[in-house]
């Protein structure tokens, strides 16, 4: 790992560290964006043959009920039950999560509220290379359907048979995703953005991918929402002297396995510096004179996964500002929350945690503010808004007032 001095130039890309996307990238998705959206299906088809391999006729973008069934036959059934098992802890926490709508009412009878409505249409993208994200699919539609989405659309792209991986169906089977279809890349993201003749546009699309999707999600912002600008994966974890290096070498080594992946080891203690530079090869180490300086590098890192690897983490915690995730104690390493624990992995990169949140129910609601007043209540603020409106130079304002008093 390499030994990062606070204040370095290396430490303050370590914490510009967010994807700056390229011009070619940038000019590449438009391009593929603006062919959806004026072609739609054929655009779709276009691209699946030219990034995917995979030539699809239209009637074979979306998965069939044939298909799906299909899938459980090619998974392992014990699978299922570690599956329901997962998505059980990921309904508990998400139930404790849910807005709900609220009103008050004064004593002149003014009622003021806010209606909390779910969206009506979501998509979710899942990525598949070489190995099945079927974690994905859970961590994004569970709190879609407990915040109530009338309609999810799942989008992953189909492998060299023309077919989507078949745990991939088999997880969105069992979560009841009103419709699946095979179609990758930012032509997906485009396709759920804009819609197409056979792809009904959804109202926000969430899920993670590479450069090229994540590209999508920020230029298809306004056509309809998105959760957040993900890019690589990324830990933090804070080690004390006390923290066992078995458990930092696993974890950083852990971490190491996902493509492009950031690992960050922040520690006041010399011997865990001498114990795990040489010991692991990807990686930064940023040695502090404190374990509160530890901290405030913490937060100026914004991690989206912090590891609290030291003697009184909860002490500690009290202090974080921003991080993703936070995972407390040794025996909590950062895999408990990709899989079981029961909060999304879904979670902002790039140090974007200083002010994005991780994927939870209330992305999937929005509010609308309520006001009631009676004449009495009108009648006492009527004197304000006069005031007010004629600073702002607007007397028809007002007027929409005085007519109520007349």
């Amino acid at each position: 790992m390499k030994l990062v001095k606070i204040g370095s130039t290396n430490f303050k890309k370590l914490v510009n560290r967010n994807s700056h996307f390229k011009k070619r990238v940038s000019e590449s998705v438009k391009k593929i964006l603006d062919n959806v959206r004026l072609h739609g299906d054929d655009a779709v088809i276009k691209y699946t043959r030219k990034f995917d391999g995979v030539r699809l006729r239209t009637k074979d973008l979306k998965v069939s009920e044939t298909e799906t069934s299909a899938a459980y036959q090619n998974i392992k059934p014990e699978i299922v039950n570690t599956l329901k098992a997962a998505m059980e802890n990921i309904n508990k926490f998400y139930r404790k999560q849910l807005k709900k709508s609220w009103r008050t009412r004064d004593k002149d009878g003014v009622i003021l509220g806010e209606k909390i409505t779910p969206l009506e249409n979501v998509g979710v993208y899942v990525p598949s290379g070489t190995v099945p994200l079927v974690s994905s699919v859970y961590m994004t539609v569970l709190p879609a359907r407990i915040a109530g989405v009338g309609r999810i659309a799942l989008a992953s792209p189909p492998n060299k048979y023309g077919t989507i991986d078949p745990y991939i169906l088999v997880v969105a089977d069992l979560l009841k995703v009103d419709e699946i279809y095979k179609v990758g890349g930012a032509q997906a993201i485009g396709a759920l953005a804009f819609g197409t003749k056979t792809i009904p546009k959804v109202d926000k699309v969430v899920g993670p991918g590479n450069i090229y999707v994540t590209e999508a999600k920020r230029q298809v912002f306004g056509y309809c929402d998105i959760d957040m600008l993900a890019g690589p994966s990324e830990v933090v974890i804070i080690a004390d002297r006390y923290a066992d290096i078995k458990y930092l070498k696993a974890d950083l080594a852990a971490q190491a396995e996902h493509a492009k992946g950031v690992a960050i080891l922040v520690t006041p203690s010399k011997s865990i510096v001498k114990a795990i530079k040489k010991e692991i090869n990807e990686g930064f180490i940023v040695l502090t004179k404190s374990l509160k300086e530890a901290v405030e590098v913490t937060n100026l890192l914004a991690p989206e996964h912090l590891q609290l690897m030291i003697k009184n983490p909860r002490n500690a915690m009290r202090e974080i500002k921003n991080a993703g995730a936070i995972f407390i104690g040794p025996y909590t390493p950062v895999v408990v929350g990709d899989y079981v624990a029961g909060p999304s992995h879904v979670l902002p990169t790039g140090g974007t945690a200083r002010f994005f949140s991780g994927l939870g129910t209330n992305d999937f609601v929005k509010s609308s503010h309520v006001m009631s007043y009676t004449k009495k209540a009108l009648d006492e603020i009527k004197d304000a808004i006069a005031k007010l409106t004629t600073i702002e130079g607007l007397p028809k304002h007002m007027e929409s007032v005085w007519k109520r008093f007349e």
